[in-house]
């Protein structure tokens, strides 16, 4: 299997800049996994293929402003930082640019001082340990000095910082927003439970590592990086019962469905616990948990491509993406959606 056996051709125009004023009134393209038949809709729409007793799957990891802008003490030189994982220690691996400019003992100021960090270790690809050391509370610096780590796709400034976060994010930790999520609002969650359909929540922090492209060509010999995840007891349960019942587990976008689908035993049932995963899903993998993905569209040859292909075959997805492409939908973190169920 083959990296480029994964790329199709997206016009600039499509990559969608911003969200839209009303979160739920994006397009939603349903494709069906076993026939390979598509529907246009609108994301309100996707109550009516939920049924009663289902199981909707939903990540409430929350966002951190995760952006840094400081300078090298000595040189007044700027440096972009982007926090990755939070070690012990008020240490943090991060993402250095300019690299050059952060040897080991570098020191950097950020707003004027408030936040100083020390480069103490250089690991995996560059990334730069740094340790952090200021007055307060870290979370609330953070969240003065910090800009919110939109993709590189996104040229646009975003208004609102909530606007890259989902309305049920709650536990910080992540470096992007798990996208697929950013569609509900509070009013289509409540229609959906009235529905009878349960709601579960996992925690998965998103790493940047979901978007890094894939520089092999034989994608077998990609490596993920890992990211934390959390399913607790009682989630757990909602969604083994909801397997009992015969009823379907839809996992609200891939990162809820990489965290069923790691802390799932061989026999499909789901275990509460934490830890990290680096779990890589391409086609050939068979799912254990879910029965159905919402999801947003993805970059040509990404590992999140590869995942829903997993899921619905390759041929079906690249057949409703040239679709997505032809209709014009909005493509990546602020586009439109897609049910695969």
């Amino acid at each position: 299997m083959k990296t480029s056996d994964f790329y199709y051709d997206l016009p600039q125009e499509l990559i969608a800049q911003d969200p839209l004023e009303d979160r739920s009134a994006s397009r939603l393209l349903h494709l069906d996994p076993v026939t390979g038949e598509i529907e246009h809709r609108t994301f309100k729409d996707v109550v009516q293929y939920l049924n009663p007793g289902d199981c909707l799957v939903i990540n409430d990891t929350r966002v951190i402003p995760a952006r840094l802008y400081g300078t090298k003490e000595g040189t007044e030189a700027g440096i972009e930082i982007l926090l990755l994982k939070r070690k012990p220690d008020d240490v943090w691996e991060t993402l250095v640019k300019p690299g050059k400019k952060a040897k080991i003992g570098t020191r950097i100021s950020f707003g004027d001082g408030i936040l100083m960090g020390e480069v103490i270790d250089i690991v995996e690809e560059g990334n730069r340990l740094i340790r952090f050391t200021y007055d307060g509370i870290f979370e609330e610096i953070l969240d003065r000095l910090g800009e919110m780590p939109l993709p590189p796709y996104i040229t646009h400034k975003l208004k609102d910082k909530e606007r890259y976060q989902t309305v049920y994010a709650k536990h910080e930790g992540s470096a992007a927003a798990p996208t697929a999520g950013l569609h509900f609002t509070e009013s289509l969650l409540e229609e959906i439970e009235k529905k009878g359909v349960h709601i579960a929540h996992v925690t998965l922090h998103v790493g940047l590592g979901t978007f890094r492209p894939v520089k092999v060509e034989d994608v077998t010999q990609h490596h993920m990086h890992s990211e934390f995840y959390v399913v607790e007891e009682e989630q757990a349960k909602l969604i083994n019962d909801a397997k009992k019942r015969g009823n379907k587990v839809i996992s609200v976008g891939t990162t809820s469905c990489r965290t069923l689908e790691s802390a799932a035993g061989e026999d499909g049932i789901l275990r509460a616990q934490s830890g990290w995963t680096d779990i890589f899903i391409y086609p050939g993998y068979q799912f254990k948990v879910i029965d159905g993905l919402i999801t947003n569209f993805h970059l040509p040859e990404s590992t999140l491509l590869m995942l829903v292909s997993a899921l619905a075959g390759k041929e079906h997805i690249m057949a409703a993406y040239e679709e997505a492409v032809k209709e014009k939908y909005r493509f990546f973190s602020f586009g439109d959606a897609m049910l695969i169920v």
